[in-house]
């Protein structure tokens, strides 16, 4: 697990500034011209003049008290061990933490719109907070332009994005105009959409590649509303996934799988091969041990082992319906061979771990371990290495 965020080892007291910053890091020479918006990763190597901050490992930082007129800079603890070139961070305005946006070398970047939400999920894992975090869209709105062009993907999440309203498609707006080339994907509940006005403002932007993560957690609409403590939420979230395909956009169905969901996840997968064919993508994911889910786990857990034949039977309704699914968040051992074609790798780096049943496993480089919460308080009793 990598830590993103927390308190500095100190600040050279040169600079003086009463917000947070961004820098988009760098770890090479640039030409001076580019340097004025960039902040530098002392390394190994010469300490080049110019850049606007630097960036200085706790293990460099006598070099850097030898360097002349170097400027400002941070001082970084020992777990920020893989910040690398392109990478962007955020100073907070009083110059005490720091907190990584953006990892050039990653393929799971998220970024936070708000922990607002008009679900109050079972089992969520970032429970929603009621205060004005509006400032998140302004640090987005700063982050978007700094982050490579070539990025393959970039994420939405909170919280629920849309909440935001015009803000949030002005922002999905910035994205495809920053980042033409990066394909997209919003994590929401769906039900803004239930508002064909908004579908056609989200539908203008022309996105060539964005797609919207909904979850549908049974067909039953009151398991379904219980689940995310939300009284008619089924259907503004079938209106929603209905009136974005109407449009043309991509939708994908999420659906977490626990002791509330799986009795009926069969029946689910009917329901939407029959009623939702039309969807791009079926997402059947294990559960995070984080948030709510700790406090509900008894009325959440169940071991991935012991439902293993049901999800089988999901997997091949949906696959011979021939929808695109894949199962996300499990543990390889843990699946019957039938899914294993469907399974992904698919845990966030920064939050994965192994078990130390997992030590011997010759699949362990395919396998997607686990969320470090599920390693911290607890797993499967049921790991079986592969020889």
């Amino acid at each position: 697990m990598l830590k993103l965020g927390g308190k500095i080892v100190r600040i050279d007291a040169v600079e003086v500034s009463d917000k947070a910053h961004l820098f988009r890091v760098s770890t090479k020479d640039l030409p001076c011209a580019l340097r004025k918006d960039r902040a530098y990763l002392v390394g190994a190597g010469n300490i080049p003049d110019g850049y606007v901050h630097y960036l200085v490992p706790q293990a460099q930082e006598s070099r850097i008290e030898e360097t002349a007129e170097i400027g400002a800079y941070t001082v970084l603890p020992p777990e920020y061990f893989y910040l690398g070139h392109d990478d962007v961070v955020r100073l907070s305005a009083d110059r005490t933490s720091i907190r990584v946006l953006f990892r050039a070398n990653s393929n799971h970047n998220s970024i936070l719109m708000t922990e607002q939400c008009n679900h109050y999920c079972l089992m969520c894992s970032q429970p929603p907070k009621s205060a004005d975090d509006s400032w998140l869209l302004n640090e987005i709105e700063d982050l978007l332009p700094l982050i490579p062009k070539d990025t393959v993907e970039i994420g939405f999440t909170g919280g629920e994005p849309t909440l935001s309203g015009d803000r949030f498609i002005r922002i999905m707006g910035l994205a495809k105009s920053y980042l033409p080339r990066t394909a997209v994907h919003v994590l929401s509940n769906g039900r803004s959409f239930a508002s064909l006005d908004f579908a056609k403002k989200y539908a203008a932007i022309q996105h060539p590649d964005i797609m919207v993560g909904i979850p549908i957690y049974s067909d039953d609409p009151t398991l379904h509303d219980y689940i995310v403590q939300a009284k008619g939420a089924f259907d503004e979230t079938l209106r929603g996934i209905l009136n974005l395909k109407l449009l043309g956009q991509k939708v994908e169905i999420r659906i977490v799988l626990h002791k509330q969901s799986i009795p009926r996840l069969k029946e689910l997968c009917e329901f939407i091969a029959r009623n939702l064919l039309f969807v791009d993508h079926v997402a059947l994911m294990g559960l995070e041990m984080m948030g709510f889910t700790r406090a509900n786990l008894d009325i959440l857990w169940v071991d991935p082992h012991d439902y293993r034949d049901t999800l089988s039977e999901a997997v091949g309704i949906l696959s011979r319906y021939r929808m695109n699914v894949s199962v996300y968040n499990h543990q390889l051992c843990l699946v019957n061979d039938d899914v294993q074609p469907f399974y992904r790798k698919s845990i966030s780096d920064w939050k994965n771990e192994y078990a130390p049943e997992c030590a011997s496993c010759s699949k362990r480089d395919e396998c997607g371990g686990f969320f470090s919460s599920g390693v911290k308080f607890g797993y499967s009793r049921k790991l079986v290495p592969f020889l």
